[in-house]
């Protein structure tokens, strides 16, 4: 399995801006660049629309509701490129995972769970990330920057590619037996410190008209940016999901250091706020479990005072090791009695069963992997280039 350098150029500076994965706006925009008349511009838009992000078509000649001009001119400046993916990974529970290089070399990950009832899409919204969680890996990397809307919604247009996940034959829709049923925000970023371009890279997924993912199948997590969570639930209708981990700042300081800037009390008044927050549309609160540090019963009996009043349920993860981690994963033993007495007090606290271990699943890890593996290639490179010109 060949991993390619990520300083490399991933696209050549002859190579056409691709449409895939715009915003209504920006397809717009592109439109009005090559020439089409004003008048003409929303009704193409809705026609390329389509075939983007219903029928996920790669070449313009497909678009044949549009006229033969328009396809020239949009074939002669632009293209259907997707993202590059560097590596994919193949894990033997059957979730996969994607590196993608994007236009300026740099690395993101992608990854797709299976499940009897579900295929859930994790998708990044930043390289790197500037948290630096205790023990998310991700947080070892540095940030580099956000991603645009077109890399995000990217990520999900070439998921579809990669699964066989359009419409095939006379259907018209996008929202029937689909692989990807389900979107998470959860991968590498913070998506609240990228919320213009995260809003339009939801949207764009939700839209009825194109990708069709109902917006209570799209999940955002955040470590608990606390001024941008009211406002991105009433910019976007998803689903929200607070990274908590502790129930006492002291501990939660530790693990999630934003919690410095805005602690817990402040973080769960500004869930209150939540739009449409009910039992019908209850925040999932995502607590990691750590041996010996956060798994005890009065945890657990803490963590259901914490959030009494809050239409909640509270998804226990099982940490998923990474070299260097700081933590232990609690017992099996430990996590049940946990979970028993979240239950127990009425809230629904799935376990989420550790997937994709043998391709390095957690968050960030294969990006690693991918940059260390590259850096030791090219030294090696040069530790040769050095000895060919060393005089004999």
């Amino acid at each position: 399995m060949q991993i390619l350098d990520p300083s490399a150029e991933a696209v050549s500076a002859n190579s056409k801006p691709s449409l895939s994965g715009l915003d209504r706006q920006s397809l717009a925009a592109r439109l009005s660049d090559i020439g089409v008349p004003e008048k003409q511009i929303r009704m193409r838009v809705n026609q390329i629309w389509g075939w983007l992000y219903t029928h996920g078509s790669r070449h313009f000649d497909d678009m044949t509701n549009v006229s033969k001009d328009v396809r020239a001119s949009l074939a002669e400046a632009y293209s259907l490129d997707r993202l590059e993916i560097a590596e994919s990974q193949f894990s033997d529970d059957g979730t996969r995972k994607w590196l993608f290089r994007l236009a300026d070399g740099q690395l993101v990950e992608t990854v797709y769970i299976p499940e009897a009832d579900r295929g859930t899409l994790c998708i990044s919204s930043q390289v790197g990330c500037t948290l630096t969680c205790r023990f998310c890996h991700t947080g070892t990397q540095k940030l580099v920057r956000n991603l645009e809307v077109a890399e995000i919604v990217g990520q999900l247009v070439s998921a579809r590619d990669e699964l066989q996940d359009w419409p095939t034959g006379t259907s018209q829709s996008n929202t029937g037996n689909r692989r990807i049923t389900n979107i998470v925000m959860m991968g590498m970023g913070e998506p609240l410190y990228n919320v213009d371009n995260v809003a339009s890279a939801l949207n764009v997924m939700s839209d009825g008209d194109g990708l069709g993912v109902s917006k209570r199948r799209i999940t955002l997590s955040t470590s608990g940016v606390v001024p941008a969570i009211p406002a991105m639930g009433g910019a976007t209708g998803v689903m929200l999901a607070i990274s908590l981990h502790a129930v006492h700042d002291e501990l939660r300081d530790e693990l999630v250091p934003l919690n410095k800037k805005y602690p817990i009390d402040e973080l769960l008044e500004a869930c209150r706020q939540w739009p449409g927050l009910s039992n019908a549309k209850r925040i999932t609160f995502e607590y990691v479990m750590l041996k010996g540090v956060n798994d005890s019963d009065a945890d657990a009996r803490a963590l259901v005072k914490l959030l009494a009043g809050i239409p909640a349920k509270i998804n226990l993860i099982p940490f998923n090791p990474w070299p260097g981690a700081p933590y232990e994963c609690s017992s099996w033993e430990r996590i049940e009695a946990f979970a028993d007495i979240v239950n127990r007090a009425g809230y629904a606290s799935p376990v989420r069963r550790p997937r994709g271990r043998d391709i390095m699943a957690a968050c960030g890890q294969l990006k690693s992997a991918s940059v260390k593996q590259s850096a030791a290639e090219r030294k090696k490179a040069e530790l040769a280039s050095r000895n060919l010109t060393r005089p004999a």
